[in-house]
């Protein structure tokens, strides 16, 4: 009798065991809409007419280079959610990217789930994903390699030891007033200042905190071809996989209450290809090959933003 009742708890226990690791389902940064032979001017205008049947806003469009067109989009569900955390206005737009690989046009976007639990929202933002598979499709989530990763995972993330969290952003400028920091930061894209130039905003309200949010995406051109902050030379070394990560871009900052943020390049570059080792990759493409990327970024941004460049 004993040794059944031992039997039974081990059972027990095993199946419960498995029913967690089944509830802990693998998240990846991206989702591949579709794949195949097309015209890349054609798709752009079929997925923009897509979104907005589906009921997201059009905030905006980035083309850092041929063949890629980075179309960014929101909803009230997303500003929603994103004034139910702290900083969580991250979160309130989403990328959908087209992408001509070769020849083969594919349409991919942002996995809300994944990046929803990276920026620690309160919702997996899971009406956005549905619209976005009924609108798009959903064919394989993609970018981690063999990187196991949960929505658990997402929310302590950072790529190794040292290294920074979703909470160690960077402070770039200050100002007055939260309505102060916004129009500087649009008159520094406007401007060029830092090589840069605004690609969205998104006013969002207040989050769990009472501050004030408001997004704004940022192309990085670079000065030259060397700038190692530049969305093309990023890309260029790094994006090597299919399909292609090119709805990694492009870059934002927060203007969050009178300041003005950005997640570090260390850990904003890494949530969207995790599984990219540091070195030695035989497919190509490294951390070591952008190494320099993170402060130029940085410095990029605190130009965007109005901040103190004098330190780099």
């Amino acid at each position: 009798m004993l040794k059944t009742t031992k039997h039974l708890a081990v059972a027990g226990l095993i199946t419960l065991l498995s029913a967690g690791h089944a509830l802990a389902e693998r998240v990846q940064p991206f989702i591949l809409a579709s794949s195949g032979a097309g015209d890349f001017a054609g798709t752009v205008s079929d997925t923009k007419n897509k979104l907005t049947g589906a009921g997201f806003e059009v905030v905006g469009t980035h083309a850092p280079y041929a063949g890629a067109e980075i179309i960014v989009i929101t909803n009230d569900e997303m500003k929603a959610a994103a004034r139910k955390s702290e900083r969580g206005g991250y979160g309130a737009a989403m990328r959908v990217s087209v992408t001509d690989n070769a020849g083969n046009i594919e349409v991919a976007y942002t996995n809300p789930k994944y990046w929803a639990n990276a920026y620690r929202m309160a919702s997996n933002l899971d009406g956005v994903t549905s619209k976005l598979a009924s609108a798009l499709g959903s064919q394989k989530q993609f970018s981690s390699g063999d990187k196991e990763l949960t929505a658990e995972d997402m929310r302590k993330y950072h790529y190794t030891f040292m290294m920074e969290y979703f909470d160690d952003p960077s402070d770039l400028a200050s100002y007055g007033s939260h309505e102060e920091a916004v129009k500087a930061v649009q008159a520094n894209l406007a401007a060029g200042k830092g090589s840069t130039t605004e690609v969205y905003t998104v006013s969002i309200g207040k989050d769990t905190e009472g501050k004030e949010m408001t997004l704004i995406g940022v192309g990085m051109k670079g000065k030259n071809d060397g700038d190692c902050s530049g969305d093309v030379y990023i890309m260029s070394r790094i994006d090597k996989d299919t399909p292609r990560s090119t709805a990694h871009l492009p870059y934002e900052v927060l203007v969050y209450g009178d300041d003005v943020e950005a997640l570090y390049g260390r850990f904003r570059i890494a949530i969207s290809m995790p599984h990219l080792p540091m070195m030695a990759n035989p497919d190509g493409g490294t951390f070591m090959d952008i190494m320099c990327s993170p402060e130029a970024i940085r410095e990029a941004l605190t130009a965007a933003a109005g901040g103190d460049t004098s330190d780099f």
